[in-house]
């Protein structure tokens, strides 16, 4: 791995958010492409993508800020699996297992953030 963030089990952990809600959105009605489905997709995309930004090439300050991103973008994954879930999109199972999953990828964030202070 050429990468510094490749080897961080947070990033690793992001990419798994992304991929899971991914495959949520696509069941999604049509009328939510351009709405909530987008701004999920975007919201745990940018989870891994801003600890990739910030762990490269970085401060440790500057790194904190990235993973203050990545924070808000893993608590926009919740508010929209939230208004998913009101919605009638998601079932229960599915809300619970993104939930758990933005949960810890919540203490791992804060965890790294704490150890670069």
């Amino acid at each position: 791995m050429a990468f510094k963030f490749e080897k961080l089990l947070v990033w690793q952990k992001a990419v798994d958010l992304a991929d899971e809600v991914n495959q949520v959105v696509k069941k999604f009605p049509r009328e939510e492409l351009f709405v909530l489905t987008s701004q999920m997709r975007r919201a745990a995309d940018s989870v891994s993508l801003n600890i990739a930004e910030g762990s490269t090439g970085q401060s440790n300050q500057e790194f904190s800020r990235f993973l203050g991103y990545a924070l808000r973008s893993n608590v926009e994954v919740v508010a929209c699996i939230h208004l998913a879930q009101r919605r009638g999109y998601i079932p229960k199972e599915q809300f619970d297992k993104i939930y758990k999953m933005c949960e810890e990828l919540l203490v791992m964030i804060n965890a790294l953030r704490k150890k670069l202070i």
